[in-house]
Formats: C-alpha cells, structure tokens, sequence
C-alpha cells in the first residue's frame, strides 16, 4: 500500500462514524437529515421576517453601491469587500463541479429546486450576518473580530440562557476542521487536477508549494489584504465564467427555451431520471445548501469585518449572496450541460439514459463532475476549457484565501489574539494547501465536509434563539428607513 491509502484507511476507519451521521438519510429515504435541517431553517427565517430577500433586494443594492456607507464607521473593509470576500468563500467549484454532479443524477429539474433553495437561503444569510456584526469585537487598533462563536457566546449570555460558551467551542472546532479540510485541501487538490489535466502529470506538491506562497502572501496582510484582493478577483472571475457561459448559451439560444422547459418539467415529474422526482428535488437541495453555505454561519465571520454602526445593514446586503452563488452561477452552469447535449436521451422513449449501475444519467464520453462542465464548454467552442480551468484556478485561489480567516477567527476565538497566534495558524494553513495537492485523500475531505456541516448543525440551533433579536433590529431599522432618518451619503 502507498502512504496515501495508508493514511486514507487509517483516517477512514477514525472518522468514517462522524461523517455517516452528519450525511446520514431519513429513514426509508435517500435525502440527507442535514439538508432537510437547512432547507427547514431557510424557509422559517422567509416566512418570520416575512420575506425579507424580496422586501429589501433594492436596498441591499443601494448598501453594496455604497450609497449609505459613513467612512466615520468602525469595520475594516467596505460592504462590496466584505460581500466579495464571502462569495469568494461560496462561489467555488460546488458551482461547476457539484451542479455537474446534481444534473448528471437530478436530470436538468434538479435545477428549479437548486434556485428555490437559493432563494429561501437569502433569509438564513440574512440572518446570521446581522447577528455577525451586532455582536462583534472592536478593538482599539481598529480591527474587529466576529461570527457565530461571538453571537452565539455573547447571545445566549444577554438572553439568559445556558451553554453559549461550549456551543460557541463547538463551532470553532468545526470551523477550523472545515478550513483546513473543504476550505483548503480540497481546493488544492480540484485546482491540481485541473492543471495536470491540461499540461501533463507532474508531482502535486509543486502546484501546492506555489499555491501556498500566493496564498501566504495574501492571508498575511490580514482581512484588508484578504479583502482587497477578493474585490478584484471575484467580479473578474464571476464575469470571466458566467460571460463564458452566456456566449455558449447565445450560440445555441433556439435551444434555450427547450433548456428551461426540461427544468421545469423536470422538476415535477423526474423525466425519468434515477429517483425520479424526489431525486431532482434532492439533488437540487443537496447542491444549494453545499454551494451557498446559507446557515453553516461562515460568511457571518467575513461579513462581520464591515464599517458599519448598523448590523442590519450588512444583513440586507449577505442576503444578495445565495442569489449571485446559486440562482445565477450554478444555474449557467446547470444550463450549459443541459443545452450542450451532453446527457443522453433515448431516442425511442425521449427519456434520458441511465448508466448500467442505474444511479445516474449515461453522458456523452461518460464524464462526470469537472469533466462534465468542462466537455459542455468545449462542445461549442474548442479551447473553452481552457477559460474554465483560469475559473477552476481562480475559485480555488479565492476560496482558500476566505476560508483560511474563517478558521483563522475560530482559532483565534479560542486560543486568543495576537500576531503570534495569528502566524501559527496561518502558517498551519499554507502547509496543508502542500499536503491538499500532493494527496489523494478522499476521507480527508468527506470529514472535511462533514465538518462545515456540522457548523450548520451548532449555528442554525442557535439561530433559533437568537432570531428575536434579529426582528427588532428589523423593526428599528425600517422604520427609520420609512421616516428618513437613515441618510444616503456623497462620495
């Protein structure tokens, strides 16, 4: 045996316990508990702040333009850098390898449930980004330090209740696991993959190294570094692959209605896709609550950074985010595989094809995940995929540079601030971006996973708590908002 399938066994046989329950299915079903848990937490928050996403979309924008933003506001970086810094967390390559997965299983309906998911996860955003901000740390320096950990602790101390402190731990644990796993070696490892596809075989540790310079380089300057960075590059790379999508989908656009027909048709009825219908709609959930992230609580942390005297505010403007992450991105993506003919249809039934082990639809090529998007973009126009392995670089560069101050508050939060504190981690960091891109392991990520999940599990419990608090920031600020009292500022 390599050392790889050593480690992967040994670690398989430690871990595999945690990551069957977080992943494990509803009785007699194939839908995963954690899904359902936050699916269920998305639409209470939609109805109890009585459809907040839809109410205040126009003022969002005005927040993230800058309109009301007072430069006189403790924070760190701008409503925009705060935002791109969170998407550049979300928007990865759950958007182009996952809905790859949820189509070539879901069949193109898995798309309609993967936008509804998107649009009730705007409310949960909403949420945990408000609680974010209000109950930050401000210190003297000007920096600021929140999340879950600092709501959750600060929360259920102001409310009386038991237990902050331990959840608040919990969290943290979580938080770093699921930085080092999902926010790093996975990314190092997909981007690998990506390149040697391209140029050849050659050892991973070299793309790691020289990932983990770039991302060093950046992380060590902290959250404005982090910050100033993620505003260039997530605008450029969001643009960069939606463009590239658009152009394919303009290519064929007498097939675009014939593409949202089988969304929606889809949807209902399964088009005879494995698992049918509920297979769409599982597929679809599964690949919007893994691509936004709306209620694992990570974005509160970036969020948190924000100038701003009013928590809300940076509430209204995460909750654009579930909607950039999942109803515009994955959607392209989902379109493009649907449009380029990519899945096979049986001519006789007009049906799609299943594989001989029946789990998934037979493609052309029998690609799956990467490789499926990658064959949908080259199917109109040859180099393509070479637009979509910059994306897959670029997603995978952004999302470490996030997650690495995710893990990088959590440690923090438990193990206090200071530069010394700050370096250990992020050194830590960097090293497991060498070890992500030079291994294959494979239960290294499905715990990694399992970890980000389990932070939805602490956070979306506490959320349920702290939701009040929530509503009368709301009230407050509505109604200073209808009475003029909130000022738009010049620039």
């Amino acid at each position: 045996m390599t050392l790889d399938q050593k480690v992967n066994e040994t670690f398989a046989a430690v871990t595999g316990p945690f990551v069957n329950l977080i992943f494990a299915p509803l009785p007699g079903t194939s839908f995963p508990w954690i899904v359902l848990w936050l699916v269920v937490a998305a639409t209470i928050f939609t109805l109890y702040f009585g459809f907040v996403q839809f109410r205040f979309f126009g003022h969002a924008i005005g927040l993230v333009k800058g309109d009301y933003s007072d430069p006189k506001d403790a924070g760190e970086v701008s409503h925009f850098q705060a935002l791109a810094t969170a998407l550049s967390g979300t928007v990865g390559l759950g958007n182009i390898a996952g809905v790859a997965v949820a189509v070539g299983i879901g069949g193109p309906g898995a798309t309609f449930w993967m936008i509804l998911a998107g649009l009730l996860g705007m409310a949960s955003k909403f949420t945990e980004c408000t609680l974010g901000v209000k109950y930050r740390n401000e210190y003297e320096d000007g920096t600021v330090s929140g999340g879950p950990m600092y709501y959750i602790s600060k929360g259920f101390a102001e409310l009386g209740l038991p237990g902050g402190k331990f959840l608040a731990v919990l969290f943290s644990i979580f938080c770093i696991l699921g930085a080092l796993g999902g926010g790093n070696m996975f990314q190092a490892n997909q981007a690998h993959a990506q390149i040697a596809g391209i140029v050849g075989d050659y050892p991973g540790w070299i793309t790691g190294i020289i990932f983990a310079a770039v991302v060093f380089a950046v992380i060590v300057g902290g959250i404005k570094s982090i910050a100033s960075v993620t505003e260039k590059v997530v605008p450029f790379m969001g643009i960069l692959y939606v463009g590239a999508a658009f152009i394919i989908l303009m290519v064929n656009y007498d097939m675009i209605g014939w593409a949202f027909g089988q969304i929606f048709a889809g949807a209902f009825t399964g088009l005879g896709v494995a698992g049918g219908f509920v297979g769409a709609l599982i597929q679809g959930f599964k690949r919007a609550a893994f691509s936004n992230e709306a209620g694992v609580g990570s974005a509160a942390i970036a969020h948190s950074a924000v100038r701003t005297k009013e928590p809300i505010t940076e509430g209204f403007v995460s909750l654009l985010e579930p909607l950039i992450d999942t109803v515009v991105i994955c959607t392209m993506t989902a379109l493009v595989i649907t449009i380029s003919q990519q899945l096979i249809v049986d001519p006789a039934t007009g049906l799609y094809q299943l594989t001989e082990a029946g789990t998934s639809i037979a493609t052309v090529g029998g690609t799956s995940g990467v490789g499926l998007t990658s064959a949908a973009f080259g199917s109109a126009i040859s180099w393509f995929p070479y637009v979509l392995a910059i994306a897959v670089i670029l997603f995978a560069f952004s999302t470490m540079i996030s997650w690495s101050y995710y893990g990088l508050k959590a440690w923090t939060y438990m193990f206090g601030e200071g530069r010394k504190s700050e370096l250990t981690f992020k050194l830590i960091f960097c090293v497991f971006i060498v070890i992500g891109a030079a291994a294959n392991l494979g239960p290294v990520i499905d715990f990694s996973d399992a970890a980000i999940f389990a932070m939805a599990v602490v956070n979306i419990f506490c959320l349920y708590f702290l939701m009040g608090l929530v509503k009368k920031e709301l009230i407050s600020y509505s109604s200073r908002l209808k009475a003029g009292e909130i000022r738009k500022f010049k620039h």
